[in-house]
């Protein structure tokens, strides 16, 4: 060896001790990062999967979320209810109707008057009786009338309450929610046309009492007519 090598080796085996040197070589070793693209590929596809079961979990939450909400708005109760006023109304109508003087819309009643004043005459009553049936048949007639009138004008009195329920009603009916909602609206609109019917019922029956008393005034006239006449004819002196 010559001089030069031996004073480099020399040297070397100053700075590097021979004792040390296995050491190091495990250590730098150690420090070195292995890359393995396959490994790196299956850990990717494993976040990527795990992350769209998440998706997937997070979206059947919303829909779930939704369908409670759906739920919640077609079991929603209507706000608005026409049930009070549609009761005064009817109300209203029957007070009318109960109201009907000198007869009343009662069987019975009617049974006894038309037995007092409207039967075929008796040939011996006197002038005074027939014409006591004939005044109570005319008052009777003319609060017939004047009843029917009393409905007519209390069923008019009650249509601007009905135009306000309907409008009420189709406003609520509109912008219901749910179904519910709208049910209740369509049920309550039914409701209103129920009470406008019975409203007009109560006009037809009124008019129609109020024409019968006075067919029955005139079918009575002619009887009592008869009667006197019969009578007169009983009275008068033989030929």
């Amino acid at each position: 060896m010559s001089v030069s090598r031996r004073h480099l080796a020399a040297l070397l085996c100053g700075a590097f001790p021979l004792a040390a040197t296995p050491a190091l070589v495990p250590s730098a070793l150690a420090q070195v990062a292995v890359y393995d693209p396959s490994n790196y590929a299956q850990n990717v596809l494993q976040a990527a999967r795990a992350l769209q079961q998440i998706n997937n979990q997070i979206s059947s939450l919303q829909n779930q979320a939704q369908m409670l909400i759906g739920q919640a708005r077609n079991l929603a109760s209507l706000p608005y209810s026409s049930l009070s006023a549609l009761q005064q109304q009817v109300a209203a109508t029957q007070a009318l109707l109960g109201e009907a003087r000198a007869l009343a819309y009662n069987v019975q009643d009617i049974q006894d008057a038309f037995h007092r004043h409207y039967d075929v005459a008796d040939l011996l009553a006197s002038d005074a009786d027939l014409t006591a049936r004939a005044e109570a048949r005319w008052t009777t007639s003319v609060a017939g009338f004047e009843d029917a009138l009393k409905v007519q004008a209390g069923v008019v009195g009650g249509l601007e309450t009905s135009r306000g329920e309907m409008q009420s009603l189709v406003s609520a009916s509109q912008g219901a929610s749910g179904a519910l909602q709208a049910a209740q609206a369509g049920n309550q609109l039914l409701a209103l046309q129920a009470q406008q019917l019975s409203a007009l019922t109560a006009v037809v029956v009124a008019n129609g009492r109020a024409q019968a008393l006075e067919a029955a005034d005139r079918a009575a006239a002619r009887a009592d007519a008869k009667a006197r006449f019969s009578k007169f004819m009983g009275a008068a002196p033989q030929p």
